[in-house]
């Protein structure tokens, strides 16, 4: 493996510094890609089907989301090409590759660092990469499940917008998300084994109050607040602009919360790296 000599910084104030953050995971970036392979490669270590696995849960809830809210509710789009049940298929699995690579990394994030207890008394082993290569790990399959859905929006007669090249872009906001939060629940469940189970329940609320399988126009007006307060709304929304529709995000929403993110991302490393010392006392 890479060199495992920490950089970490010595004063509390450089864990809020987002030069002192890049650095430190430049540092360990080939840390970071070996941990990112295993998880990959773990997963399905063994298994007949492989990587088709990466593919299975979120097909079998787009059938199943498909099948109550657009056949048996009739829900639609007013952006959508068309009425058809694959415009709404295709409008759904956007917003649930999204969801599920935040999903998957703050879940997942939860005992990432209780399930290693002897990496932790290791003194000089940078713990604060676990979390990240988890991420890496969801961005993959993230990645993999929108192949999927851009070769069948080709094969349907959508064609590929020029706006996908904004797709980086637009997941900003859900890298800093979920990696603020995955250091934050990871260094919290060391101390509090609950958290797993407690994660699990706030990951199914911001499921339904995010728009993945109705739109944001379907919600009334006095909620609309509320739900557009998540911010993997704005995420999910702006994934159906540049990879279905063609059309650019909204750019002062995205701004606004990718800097909003990126400081709950700061604040969930400073948060990891001023805990991170009574790890091996719990442990």
């Amino acid at each position: 493996m890479a060199t495992l000599i920490s950089t970490r910084p010595t004063r509390v104030v450089d864990y809020l510094n987002p030069l002192s953050l890049a650095r430190a995971l430049w540092h360990h970036r080939d840390l970071i890609v070996q941990l990112t392979r295993r998880e990959i490669e773990g997963r399905y270590r063994g298994s007949f089907l492989g990587i088709f696995w990466s593919l299975a849960n979120p097909l079998l809830m787009l059938t199943i989301y498909t099948l109550v809210f657009g056949v048996i509710f009739r829900s639609r789009w007013p952006q959508a090409r068309s009425d058809g049940l694959a415009d709404f298929a295709l409008i759904l699995f956007a917003g649930l590759a999204a969801y599920a690579c935040f999903s998957e990394t703050v879940n997942r994030a939860a005992g990432s660092i209780v399930s290693v207890p002897n990496y932790v008394k290791k003194v000089v082993f940078p713990l604060e990469v676990l979390p990240v290569s988890i991420l890496g790990a969801a961005l993959f399959h993230m990645l993999v499940s929108i192949t999927v859905l851009l070769v069948v929006h080709l094969a349907l007669g959508g064609g590929l917008p020029w706006t996908i090249v904004l797709l980086p872009v637009v997941s900003l906001p859900l890298v800093c998300l979920s990696l603020g939060l995955a250091w934050f629940v990871a260094s919290l469940g060391v101390y509090i084994r609950d958290v797993g189970q407690a994660v699990g329940i706030v990951l199914q609320v911001m499921f339904f109050l995010t728009p993945i399988f109705y739109s944001i126009e379907m919600i009334p007006e006095p909620l609309r607040t509320l739900v557009l307060l998540n911010p993997m709304a704005p995420v999910t929304e702006n994934f159906r602009r540049v990879l279905l529709w063609g059309e650019l995000p909204s750019w002062p929403g995205t701004l606004w919360w990718t800097l909003a993110t990126g400081t709950a991302m700061m604040l969930g490393y400073a948060w990891f790296m001023k805990t991170r010392k009574g790890f091996a006392d719990v442990l």
